[in-house]
């Protein structure tokens, strides 16, 4: 059993103390967080766990083996560094810190005290994510084209980073999972409409070394909810809607082929392939579950972390590469 305290209870500490509490893995022992309000709220639904304002009580309790932090990003470092010194596993709410400098402080500290240092990256959990990543590595899509996602909606507004920190970094993470080769530039645009703020809508698009090409819209002023994902390869596509309550994935046999035209030999000829659509059944457990069972197998039999620190690393340095590129009006930068 392993004791856990989780720093932070706003819009994401809730769901990781419930899934803590119901993993059977962990016991809860603290929850942090600077609110009283939050802090009665977690007294009230789960009485036993020890309550406080202080996160060093955390960092120095020996009745605390890992700690969850679930804080605005400018928090991620400073805490993160704090538990590893403190002989604590952690888990980060993506991304892992707000620059790379300070990710690779992270990830020497954690090897340096041989502990876990995980990123809660929750989508490659999904059993949607996962079983894209099959199609994938099974060669069932053919030669990845394009990845194309739009991830819009009206609000929560973030205020110590853009909307690419906070939504597109969703896209950035499920990337760097099913995809077989990293990209190597990337380019972004983005505006802010509120002096105050962070840039509220963005366009990123990433470039590899192969004909693959990504393209992600985020927005936090959008007037509905769209998640979707079309994914385009030499063999088959896919529709990935993560709002569909059932038929998250749709796989169409769809596509092109190429032949050349014997009478007119440098005229590429274009024939269409339409073939049937059809939706796998998908596990419908929680993502979360599964990624804090992974983190108790990772603490307690040296799993490797799926979404580990060296990952958490990658996105972030995604996620710069793509905030310069806008701070240039789209200007490409290499990774």
């Amino acid at each position: 059993m392993i004791k856990v305290g989780v720093i932070g209870y706003g819009y994401w500490g809730p769901n990781l103390v419930r899934n803590f509490n119901e993993a059977g893995s962990y016991k809860v022992q603290y929850v942090c967080d600077q609110d009283p309000k939050k802090l009665t709220r977690v007294g009230e639904r789960y009485p036993a766990i020890k309550l406080t304002s202080d996160c060093d009580e955390l960092f120095n309790s020996s009745d605390v083996e890992a700690i969850a932090i679930a804080t605005p990003v400018s928090t991620h470092f400073n805490l993160a560094l704090k538990a590893l010194e403190g002989g604590k596993h952690v888990l980060v709410e993506k991304p892992l810190a707000d620059n790379s400098d300070k990710c690779k402080q992270l990830i020497d500290a954690a090897l340096a005290q041989q502990l876990v240092l995980m990123v809660d990256h929750t989508f490659p959990y999904t059993a949607a994510v996962r079983r894209i990543k099959k199609f994938i590595d099974d060669d069932f899509l053919g030669d990845i084209y394009y990845y194309d996602s739009v991830r819009v909606n009206l609000g929560l507004f973030q205020h110590d980073v853009s909307v690419i920190w906070d939504l597109a970094v969703h896209d950035l993470s499920i990337i760097e999972f099913i995809l077989k080769e990293r990209p190597v530039a990337v380019s972004a645009t983005g505006m802010k409409h509120f002096s105050d703020q962070t840039e509220n809508i963005a366009y990123l698009t990433l470039f590899f070394d192969s004909d693959t090409i990504a393209h992600i819209h985020v927005n936090w002023l959008a007037p509905v909810k769209v998640r979707q994902t079309l994914i385009g390869g030499s063999k088959r596509m896919i529709v990935y809607n993560d709002l569909e309550p059932t038929e998250k994935i749709k796989i169409y046999d769809k596509g092109i082929n190429l032949h050349e035209d014997a009478t007119q030999i440098q005229q590429m000829r274009v024939g269409y392939r339409t073939g049937d659509m059809w939706a796998p059944n998908l596990e419908g457990r929680e993502a979360l579950r599964e990624l804090v069972e992974h983190f108790a197998r990772c603490i307690e039999k040296g799993e490797e972390p799926i979404t580990g620190a060296e990952s958490g690393l990658n996105v972030v340095c995604m996620l710069e590469a793509a905030t310069d590129s806008m701070q240039h009006q789209g200007a490409l930068v290499k990774l």
